[in-house]
């Protein structure tokens, strides 16, 4: 009896992972390192490393909303954000010490709560709503963009106070944590201080690198890095350093309202991809 008891006990153990925030079903954590994964991942982990390394770090969000289609959200996620972290110390030599300091803290300090915020989610969310949220984000990422670059949306004309910051940085930290998508209120608010192209590249450079920081020891606790998130990611990095590199040199050569107009359209499509399957 206790035998049969404790070998239930075993089997239930080596199925889920019980942890703080909910329960992680390791049927869903596992990855098929095979020519489908590598044919999404490559060109996702690529895509990333371009957008951060040479046209900010607004559509960087894209290599975990394509992942997301072929795996668990929540185990893309965890795949992409050491990635992300590799791509943002890999950015940040270039822009040290360039940055505007004040409006940095401000957002990274509202960032805190939004983080804690995207943690409490994760206790309630299941796979069909992390994809809901995804794709919502993905698409509310395009309509955002295109409503700024056809002038429907004004632009604030004058400075935006300390608690928009951290308010901004509330949203961001919350997007972020829940689909790595945090660009559009740290934007909205940088830009209504007026800083140069240089000092806005990189303060978004250094409050995402910390927002990033804060997202990793509760993506931890949750279990959202598995053994297979941390394999895959040994194997992308390389794509990563590569992607980063090449984002410095398209910025010279490929104009941004071409790569927006790519970003538009894989968002759109897997978007609408990820909205179809949680909902169906």
């Amino acid at each position: 009896m206790g035998r049969a008891r404790a070998a239930d006990c075993g089997a239930w153990a080596r199925h889920t992972f019980v942890y703080s925030f909910g329960a992680v079903d390791l049927d869903k954590r596992l990855i098929a390192f095979d020519f489908t994964f590598f044919a999404f991942a490559i060109p996702a982990v690529l895509f990333a490393g371009i957008s951060k390394g040479g046209f900010g770090s607004g559509a960087a969000f894209a290599g975990a909303t394509i992942l997301a289609v072929i795996l668990d959200p929540a185990l893309a996620l965890g795949l992409m954000l050491p990635l992300l972290m590799l791509i943002d110390v890999a950015n940040l030599r270039p822009f040290w010490g360039q940055w505007d300091w004040r409006e940095c803290k401000l957002i990274v300090i509202g960032g805190l709560p939004g983080v804690i915020l995207g943690v409490v989610l994760f206790q309630f969310a299941n796979a069909d709503v992390l994809r809901f949220l995804i794709g919502t984000v993905a698409l509310a990422f395009v309509v955002w963009q295109i409503s700024q670059r056809m002038g429907w949306t004004a632009k604030p004309k004058t400075r935006l106070g300390p608690g928009v910051g951290i308010f901004a940085g509330a949203t961001a930290g919350f997007t972020s944590y829940i689909s790595h998508a945090g660009g559009p209120p740290v934007a909205v608010y940088l830009l209504s201080q007026g800083l140069g192209k240089l000092k806005y590249q990189a303060s978004s450079v250094l409050i995402f690198w910390a927002i990033n920081i804060m997202k990793f020891v509760p993506y931890a606790a949750t279990g959202v890095f598995t053994r297979d998130t941390w394999m895959a990611g040994l194997l992308l990095a390389p794509f990563a350093v590569i992607g980063s590199r090449l984002g410095v040199k398209a910025h010279h050569i490929v104009s941004e309202a071409l790569f927006f107009r790519i970003t538009y359209v894989l968002l759109t499509v897997t978007g609408c991809k990820l909205i179809w399957d949680a909902l169906v």
